[in-house]
């Protein structure tokens, strides 16, 4: 600790500039390891969780890793050590985005046990968002930066609805609603449609070429 002050002089730079440097390098760091996770997590889970748990032993503790690591364990047999993560997230963590991931993955392993009080307790305390920060990139600023805004924007509500209408058929059909079933149906493939002919590279990114191989199963003519 006596070194610091020296250290940071030769260099030219303040102590705490000399500790931001660290924390950059640290951060660069975690995000190398978290992408590198991030393309195995689909067909070698196994693969991206030991890299994610030898990050741990580099960053013990680390909020980003930790909340990846989630997703390495989402098999039903791994659901205890899964939710006594999302706990220690949610009581420690100070960034939100990691808080609220939590949340949602703790609610998820709770409605899949069928403890659907604890489910409903812990979807309570994630707000409603009524905006984005790439809604407002999109509409507040110009050029590559709004339409590229605009377009990752687009894709998450593309997502969101097409799984909403999944939901909707899904329930309808349990109530006996041919009719309305049938309808969710057809809007759902038109939407589908539709995505191709704007974005017609969309379905090939990452874990949605499975996933819209399903829905297309799902919202084929029967």
């Amino acid at each position: 600790m006596t070194l610091i002050p020296a250290i940071a002089s030769f260099f030219g730079v303040t102590t705490d500039e000399l500790f931001d440097y660290d924390r950059y390098k640290a951060e660069a760091k975690v995000e190398e390891i978290v992408c590198k996770a991030a393309d195995l997590r689909n067909d070698k889970p196994e693969e991206a969780e030991a890299i994610i748990r030898e990050g741990l032993k580099q960053f013990p503790g680390n909020d980003i890793l930790l909340n990846n690591l989630l997703y390495t364990l989402r098999a039903p047999e791994r659901s205890d050590e899964a939710a006594a993560i999302c706990r220690s997230l949610i009581e420690a963590t100070s960034d939100d985005a990691v808080k609220y991931d939590a949340l949602r993955i703790l609610a998820e392993i709770y409605a899949s046990k069928g403890e659907l009080s604890l489910c409903e307790e812990t979807l309570e305390k994630i707000p409603e968002i009524y905006f984005t920060k790439l809604e407002l990139v999109a509409e507040l600023l110009n050029g590559d930066k709004s339409l590229e805004a605009a377009k990752a924007q687009f894709g998450l509500d593309f997502d969101s609805a097409i799984f909403m209408l999944s939901i909707m058929r899904k329930r309808a059909h349990e109530s006996g609603d041919a009719t309305s079933a049938g309808t969710y149906r057809k809007s759902a493939a038109a939407l589908i449609a539709a995505l191709k002919t704007v974005m017609p590279d969309y379905f090939e990114r990452g874990f949605r070429v499975e996933v819209y191989r399903d829905y297309e199963k799902e919202f084929s003519e029967q």
